[in-house]
């Protein structure tokens, strides 16, 4: 496995850190009381001449913290790992793609704090989070928090209601040269006025001030809306990945 090949798949899993984390071998089983599938998934890179026993190792991992077995499989992903997930009924899901972008200059006027606020998180929350149930003794939205802040980054949030809740956010994780846009979210009630394209646009300013020079996210291909956003503001396809869920 070269750097190069799993490059994405290391940027993503900084990007969106999980808390638990255990190394065996070449993988990494990654958990967070099942809050989001990338956080709760094994990030399998390299060869592994003992590949069938791996996986028997991480589904009796998964089952000792009571969550399924998931492989996020990427660009550098064990080769033959796919296959032999495939052969055991493990279901392919969420395809998800890679997209890049060069950095623009230019810098709207528009705060990036260094720390979510409340607002923030609740504004997120409210488009994201009713999907994930936790597991354990920490509510769902515990677990996020200590995703979304596992990392230093950047927070946008802009428009917002008389209700006190915002309109759009977004969070920018410097990575070196890389820029990785997440928690790209927009409430129903503020969608189709350009919200979405003006927080990217404020992360992506954001970015170059910290010294980078290109952005990365990550989009299902099932999304179209937001691929075609993505489109617009210049973000082209570099990659693509999917998940392996065990039946």
């Amino acid at each position: 496995m070269s750097q190069d090949t799993a490059k994405f798949d290391l940027l993503v899993d900084e990007g969106w850190p999980a808390p638990g984390r255990a190394g065996e071998g070449s993988w990494v089983y990654r958990h967070a009381g099942g809050v989001t599938k990338r956080a709760n998934s094994v990030l399998p890179l390299g060869e592994r001449a003992d590949l069938p026993e791996a996986v028997d190792r991480a589904e009796r991992f998964y089952a000792g913290v009571g969550l399924p077995c998931v492989f996020s499989v990427g660009m550098g992903a064990t080769p033959g790992l796919d296959e032999e997930l495939d052969r055991r009924g493990y279901r392919l899901v969420d395809p998800t793609l890679v997209m890049t972008a060069p950095l623009p200059t230019g810098a709207p006027d528009v705060e990036v704090a260094g720390a979510p606020s409340e607002r923030w998180l609740r504004t997120w929350w409210s488009v994201d989070g009713g999907r994930h149930a936790a597991t354990g003794d920490a509510p769902a939205r515990v677990w996020a928090e200590r995703i979304v802040t596992g990392v230093p980054a950047g927070y946008a949030l802009l428009g917002g209601d008389a209700s006190g809740d915002g309109g759009a956010v977004g969070r920018g994780v410097p990575q070196g040269r890389w820029l990785g846009i997440y928690c790209m979210a927009v409430q129903p009630h503020a969608r189709r006025r350009g919200l979405g394209g003006a927080v990217l646009r404020a992360l992506t300013a954001w970015g170059r001030r910290q010294g980078a020079d290109s952005a990365y996210l990550v989009v299902t291909e099932a999304n179209t809306a937001a691929r075609a956003l993505y489109e617009r503001e210049g973000f082209g396809v570099a990659g693509r990945y999917h998940y392996r869920v065990r039946p």
